[in-house]
């Protein structure tokens, strides 16, 4: 398309659960932004959330003449082919995450994106949640100290199994291929790349048949960061914990916004993001107990940064390099967990210096 265009022709593939709940009312709130194509095999479903949108195949979306942003929501394996062929036809293409199923996949995405100078860039909405940034920025405020100690939990209670394809066996399912690729962008986001991976994964759900339980630590120079996701968890404890030599802190409770879009509530309303959940600071000279407010979550500011990416040639809001990385860390983690070992990263000295190690210290 041509950068001067005013608003930007978007092609949704996929209307699930993510394509209905994230990728479509975000796509819509934002001025720049219009939904155009949804390819997906349930029209009626799509027309009445979205009246007068073109319905067609998802493989009719990759070179639609109505189209000029490809966004890939559907199930996990499908990723690299879908954007692969949506780069070779001219599209700029947002993945939802994981990026692809392998690290080789990613860099050839990387590489088909550079080949066409096409825009190519990978769902990670939750940097925008709440959490994430009260994490960053009690960190950024280095009333922590030398931080040594991160840790991050995604739970659910989900002790049924069901039939669906992320639960049954295959390339790209199971719990970790769902939620790992947050709780490592979000590592990779606040502390940059680790230098080793050792993980476990269990299944612990009677009649599971993919991971249902994940424990991963990244390992840094002087930091050590623990990312959590069960599916046997009622109620649970702090979702975001970090240690450091003068102060602790945690945050309880998750980020609203996934829980208001499947409400229905539009992105635009004042209510959207704002969390009740303050976090919580802990002196460690004086044990005082402080509450900090959270700060209001915007998913909205991917879909704006990826517009500006097109329209102004502004940076993407996650660029190639670190969907390359996070893929890196999650092949690894596997790979840990099925030989027990503590295994560094399989990423070339040019892949490394994109991602250099981020040490926060007090004042």
């Amino acid at each position: 398309m041509s950068r001067n265009k005013k608003s930007i022709r978007v092609g949704l593939i996929g209307y699930g659960f993510a394509g209905k709940v994230f990728h479509a009312p975000l796509i819509r709130s934002v001025p720049g932004l219009r939904l155009t194509v949804v390819g997906s095999s349930k029209p009626d479903v799509v027309l009445a959330d979205i009246p007068g949108v073109t319905v067609c195949a998802a493989e009719d979306v990759l070179a639609h003449p109505d189209v000029d942003l490809v966004v890939i929501a559907s199930p996990n394996e499908s990723h690299f082919p879908l954007a692969a062929a949506a780069l070779r036809a001219g599209k700029d293409v947002v993945v939802d995450k994981p990026f692809t199923v392998t690290l080789a996949e990613a860099r050839s995405l990387s590489e088909i994106a550079a080949e066409h100078k096409r825009l190519l860039s990978v769902f990670h909405n939750r940097r925008w949640d709440s959490e994430i940034l009260a994490t960053k920025a009690i960190l950024q405020a280095g009333v922590l100290g030398e931080v040594s100690h991160y840790e991050c939990h995604m739970d659910r209670f989900r002790p049924a199994v069901r039939r669906r394809w992320r639960e049954d066996p295959g390339t790209g399912a199971g719990l970790w291929f769902d939620l790992g690729p947050h709780l490592i962008d979000q590592s990779l986001y606040l502390f940059g790349l680790p230098n080793s991976v050792n993980a476990s994964f269990g299944i612990l759900r009677e009649g599971g048949q993919t991971d249902d339980w994940a424990h991963i630590q990244l390992n840094y120079d002087h930091l050590r960061v623990i990312l959590h996701a069960s599916l046997l968890v009622s109620g649970g404890g702090a979702r975001s914990i970090l240690h450091g030599t003068h102060a602790s802190w945690a945050k309880y409770g998750a980020d609203v916004q996934e829980s208001q879009l499947q409400a229905g509530m539009d992105p635009e309303d004042p209510a959207f993001g704002n969390d009740p959940s303050p976090g919580v600071l802990y002196r460690g000279a004086t044990g005082e107990r402080i509450e900090i407010p959270s700060p209001i979550g915007n998913q909205r500011m991917y879909y704006i940064g990826i517009r500006d990416a097109i329209l102004h040639t502004q940076p993407p809001p996650v660029s190639i390099q670190d969907a390359v990385a996070v893929m890196a860390i999650l092949e690894t983690s596997f790979k840990s967990g099925a030989n027990g070992r503590v295994l560094e990263l399989p990423l070339t000295p040019s892949e490394r210096a994109q991602h250099p190690q981020v040490i926060y210290t007090g004042a």
